[in-house]
């Protein structure tokens, strides 16, 4: 399966008042493993952007002044998204950036039309998702940083290639509580680093090749002290569930089939 985590920076709020994109960042994960192949863009929004959103972004509008256009990137965009899941946090908000800058692209334009993004891609909001799993709490994603201990120590201002990337982390550990998947099931073969593996506080997963766990059998003084610890629940609370369970063939030291 592949998944494009993506992020975006605007101009401000709403597509419906004029605003537009100025920055796409996006990460490419396989079967849950991060590529290492991501896509990033500044653009140029050919308009001025609200002094509230550069508090957020941080990205003046000298920093685009000289950026391409999003006629001149859509294509190569479009090629990087089309046909993957869309993994995107608050997704409504990033795509109907994006649906609107296609919109505008499409008028007049030669040739095949671009998007929807939905009649395209599909799309997994994981600020549903996490809204699913903790009702009632903070879902924005320094709050599921912090839950989840992935580390954003880097993100000071918000910026479209770093976020997609933690997000990257945070999504797989809300989905599957492994973030390093990158990490080889064969200890010996190399992986392309992820944002997970340069973040120290991460999950990883164990190899399935690891060194067999000793099993330890108790000696028969533990058996006896187990069986009367047993009975005393039993006499105490009527019955021992843990005696049900096991049977006494386990108690005795002789191991049943479950």
């Amino acid at each position: 399966m592949r998944q494009i985590i993506l992020d975006t920076e605007t101009t401000g709020i709403d597509p419906k008042e004029g605003h537009r994109l100025i920055e796409i960042g996006a990460v490419e994960m396989l079967n849950r493993r991060l590529t290492g192949n991501t896509y990033h863009q500044y653009i140029n929004p050919e308009r001025e952007i609200e002094a509230e959103a550069i508090g957020i972004h941080g990205i003046t509008n000298e920093r685009v002044a000289n950026e391409p256009v999003f006629a001149a990137i859509a294509d190569e965009f479009w090629a990087f998204i089309r046909g993957a899941e869309l993994v995107i946090h608050n997704a409504p908000f990033d795509v109907g950036f994006i649906d609107h800058e296609l919109r505008k692209l499409n008028t007049g334009r030669k040739g095949p039309k671009l998007g929807p993004v939905a009649e395209h891609c599909r799309i997994l909001d994981t600020l549903r998702l996490a809204r699913n799993k903790h009702p009632g709490q903070r879902n924005n994603l320094d709050a599921l940083c912090k839950r989840y201990a992935v580390d954003n120590t880097q993100r000071v201002l918000h910026g479209a290639l770093l976020d997609a990337e933690i997000l990257a982390d945070v999504y797989l550990a809300m989905t599957g509580g492994q973030t390093a998947l990158t990490l080889s099931a064969d200890p010996g073969e190399n992986d392309t680093d992820s944002a997970a593996q340069r973040h120290a506080g991460g999950i990883r997963r164990l190899s399935e090749n690891r060194a067999r766990l000793s099993v330890v059998q108790p000696s028969v003084e533990e058996l006896g002290a187990h069986h009367e610890t047993l009975a005393r629940v039993r006499q105490a609370c009527g019955e021992c569930l843990w005696e049900q369970r096991l049977g006494e063939g386990w108690l005795n030291g002789q191991r049943e089939e479950s």
